[in-house]
């Protein structure tokens, strides 16, 4: 039987590699094969414009959680640690990610962002699962499996 192969994007150049799900599955970290960093290394992407959303939620073939926060918020700030956590338990199943309502607020429009924190679960590109409100990790890794993942 042959491996399904996904495509991940690259958080850090942005660069398009190929993984067996296999091995994702079985908890191996894969690094770029463009800029050699690891693609997944326990901590949420940081998505710093809309470019970056665009690249690795569309571009990504596994599920994508994004975290939607800003720093002045106090729910969002609290939340932080429990999705750093949440990344450490679930990748690279699943990759997860930030991105400050701030720096792309032109993201926020488009998605109808009203509430942060917010949490925002897509798969290949098309949103399957949204939440607002502060969660804990285990909220958070439930929310996720609530969607059928």
């Amino acid at each position: 039987m042959t491996d399904v192969n996904v495509i991940i994007a690259c958080p850090h150049c942005g660069g398009l590699n190929r993984s067996p799900q296999a091995r994702l599955d079985a908890g191996q970290r894969p690094d770029c094969g463009r800029c050699h960093a690891p693609l997944f290394d326990g901590h949420p992407a940081d998505l710093r414009s809309a470019e970056d959303f665009d690249r690795l939620v569309s571009k990504t073939e596994i599920p994508v959680l994004v975290d939607f926060w800003a720093d002045w918020c106090g729910p969002c700030k609290a939340m932080a640690p429990q999705f750093e956590a949440a990344a450490q338990a679930m990748e690279p199943k699943i990759r997860l990610a930030k991105l400050d309502t701030e720096a792309a607020p032109d993201i926020s429009a488009r998605l109808g962002i009203r509430a942060i924190p917010t949490l925002i679960l897509f798969s290949k590109g098309r949103e399957i699962a949204r939440q607002s409100g502060a969660m804990s990790k285990q909220q958070i890794e439930q929310f996720v499996r609530s969607a059928g993942l």
